[in-house]
């Protein structure tokens, strides 16, 4: 007897299936309706359509389309990160998973592709789902930019090692902010404060070139900048916001310590 289990999302009363959490996870993968609709093999107008029911459901829009493509909201971004969250409870075939922001996302595929892992799940997301990630289970290794995040694992048992380090643009439009949801922000904020500095966060964005096209002041990792070939002069030396990127994992973990190992050979720095 064969049996499995699957998991159904309810948005304000309103069921969203399974293959439409789906479509808005390959939207956030890939950037754009036609390449998501490409990778599911349906076609645009069905990718459409089930983006528009889960914005009926929800109520608000959970995509957002710029020049450089499409990407969540982040009340979309709730919703992608808690059906992920809530498959991965009940698969019974979860292979070894890990979870890392944008920052650090083609440094993870490039990792995997050296090491030829081709059964690794990657989980892209921020630094507080992915703290949770590995708190209920649900990962086998966090990279976490922000070093603050790592008293949230004191305690539990993990190992922890820092595998790099980055310096953060600071971009110097003024008292108001907008508020990357990725990165070592909490660092960059502290700087502010110990400068006295007067400012305000008025956004918040998950999403890149919102915030670089925002007119407002920001912070980003230079390395991010870097990966996407973009030049963007620094009000400070990224140096003076230089902060540790810490691999978290379940002790004697062999994958973990050879995609550690692998990290570590990029030198960071």
């Amino acid at each position: 007897m064969e049996i499995r289990v699957r998991t159904e999302q309810i948005i304000n009363g309103q069921g969203v299936t399974n293959r439409q959490l789906e479509a808005l996870i390959a939207v956030a993968k890939t950037g754009s309706m036609t390449a998501a609709a490409r990778e599911l093999g349906i076609s645009v107008p069905v990718v459409h359509r089930y983006i528009s029911n889960i914005e009926s459901a929800a109520g608000v829009p959970v995509t957002v389309s710029t020049p450089s493509g499409t990407s969540l909201t982040a009340v979309g971004k709730e919703i992608a990160e808690r059906f992920t969250e809530s498959e991965a409870r009940v698969s019974d075939d979860r292979g070894f998973t890990v979870c890392c922001s944008p920052v650090t996302e083609e440094l993870m595929t490039s990792v995997f592709s050296s090491l030829k892992l081709t059964d690794v799940e990657l989980v892209i997301s921020d630094d507080v789902h992915n703290v949770r990630m590995m708190k209920e289970g649900l990962a086998d290794l966090a990279l976490i930019d922000d070093p603050l995040y790592l008293y949230d694992f004191d305690e539990m048992g993990y190992d922890m090692d820092e595998v790099g380090y980055m310096g953060m643009v600071y971009v110097d439009n003024g008292p108001e902010f907008i508020r990357y949801k990725y990165g070592a922000q909490r660092v960059a904020f502290m700087f502010l404060e110990s400068m006295n500095r007067e400012h305000t966060v008025v956004s918040e964005t998950y999403s890149l070139s919102e915030m670089l096209g925002s007119g407002k002041s920001f912070f980003v990792d230079e390395y991010l900048l870097t990966r996407k070939r973009l030049k963007i002069k620094s009000a400070v030396d990224p140096g003076v916001l230089r902060h540790a990127i810490t691999a978290v994992f379940r002790e004697n973990d062999r994958t973990a310590e050879k995609i550690i190992a692998s990290v570590k050979a990029r030198h960071l720095a």
